[in-house]
């Protein structure tokens, strides 16, 4: 029988992903629903089934693939976004800093005012101003979008990611001081590991163009350099308890601005980036507990709700500051609902440094689930409902 189990543990992992592309390819092509959806509903029920086959520990293998996957996407955000651009239009930063400091704060009055402590407040509203790169990116090469919407959002999520991982690591260190009383150990979990994380990615970013510009191998080995640096970034945020998510944004967005070029068909890293991201969504829900996706059930509608109002009233106020219409800045404000595996990775590289946040946090559990499932329709609807799709 351990025998048994044993072998069975080997496969769930492989046997859950062959499942997950399965059923997203076949609802894909009956409702033209997002695969990422499927994904994710395949991983939680796979994990609620079979609980003991899909428990994983910090070292576990598929931990690291999941955060090598969500490295690439990330490294491919941060290759889209242009800041030069941003300079020129200050009104799209501008609304991304209102819309995300301000579902913070409606977040966090929501929270305490239904009882919850300051800090689990503050932790819930850290998590509430982040939108998922992953849901929205893969959504975006998915119905192969172009256009205003399309190049706001992405900028937008970037935008969210960078301060969502800033205001939650510094409540998380001063979540640290109060327990531990040791300042040293509060600012080591905040400012010196963003900063490091992010002076990493940055680096690398730096020296990998300048390495394969002296190779004379740019156009034809770009791809696999850099997703080998995504890799080592990953592997070394890791086992030195950084960001990844700041190391492998900072690496694409330099990268970028090096005139770095990629080719159509490299989007994605091919198959095996299309292969990691299933493995991705799959792993995102299988860390959730039913039990507390039930607790936090109603106060998790209400924040959502809460959120998805103020992040598409604020960014549709500054839509014709920004330079487009109404309706375009309330579909790019829509558009930004994911927020699933962003989140999952981010509370799963706390359980590193010994900070379990999970079972304290059931509201997180139940918003992920909700917007694993309905986060990347919603996206999908507000750029076909903006036009920027293209018809298959």
């Amino acid at each position: 029988m351990p025998d048994f189990l044993v072998i069975s543990s080997e496969l769930a992992w492989p046997l859950a992903v062959l499942l997950a592309w399965l059923a997203g390819e076949f609802i894909h092509r009956w409702t033209r629903l997002p695969r990422i959806s499927v994904y994710g509903l395949v991983g939680f029920l796979c994990a609620q089934a079979f609980p003991e086959l899909f428990a994983t520990e910090s070292s576990s293998p598929v931990i690291i693939l999941a955060n090598v996957a969500f490295g690439l996407i990330l490294f491919e955000l941060g290759y889209r976004v242009n800041l030069h651009w941003m300079r020129i239009n200050p009104w799209v930063a501008l609304s991304g800093l209102v819309e995300t400091f301000a579902t913070f704060g409606v977040v966090y009055l929501i929270a305490h005012m239904w009882g919850l402590p300051s800090m689990t407040s503050l932790l819930l509203a850290s998590l509430a101003m982040s939108t998922s790169p992953a849901g929205v990116l893969r959504v975006i090469n998915e119905q192969r979008s172009s256009g205003q919407v399309t190049e706001r959002v992405l900028h937008l999520v970037a935008l969210n990611c960078v301060l969502a991982v800033l205001t939650f690591k510094v409540i998380v260190g001063f979540w640290v001081f109060e327990t531990s009383g040791s300042l040293t150990q509060a600012i080591s979990h905040s400012v010196i590991e963003l900063v490091a994380s992010a002076l990493l990615g940055a680096i690398s970013g730096m020296l990998v163009p300048a390495i394969l510009r002296h190779l004379g191998t740019l156009s034809r080995d770009g791809t696999v350099a850099f997703a080998l640096i995504v890799v080592i970034l990953v592997a070394i945020t890791h086992a030195a308890d950084l960001s990844p998510v700041l190391a492998t944004l900072a690496f694409g967005l330099t990268a970028r601005h090096r005139r770095v070029t990629f080719a159509r068909t490299q989007r994605n890293f091919g198959a095996i980036g299309e292969l990691l991201t299933i493995l991705l969504f799959v792993f995102a829900v299988s860390t959730l507990d039913w039990v507390n996706v039930v607790n936090g059930g109603w106060l998790a509608l209400v924040l959502l709700l809460a959120r998805f109002l103020v992040k598409m009233v604020g960014v549709a106020a500054f839509s014709h500051l920004s330079g487009i219409s109404w309706k375009k800045g309330m579909a790019t404000g829509v558009a930004m609902a994911p927020m699933s595996v962003f989140v999952v990775l981010l509370l799963e590289q706390t359980k590193y440094a010994g900070i379990v946040l999970v079972d304290e946090l059931a509201a997180v559990a139940a918003m992920t689930l909700f917007m694993e499932v309905i986060g990347p329709v919603i996206t999908q609807r507000a750029l076909i409902w903006a036009r920027e799709t293209v018809k298959e």
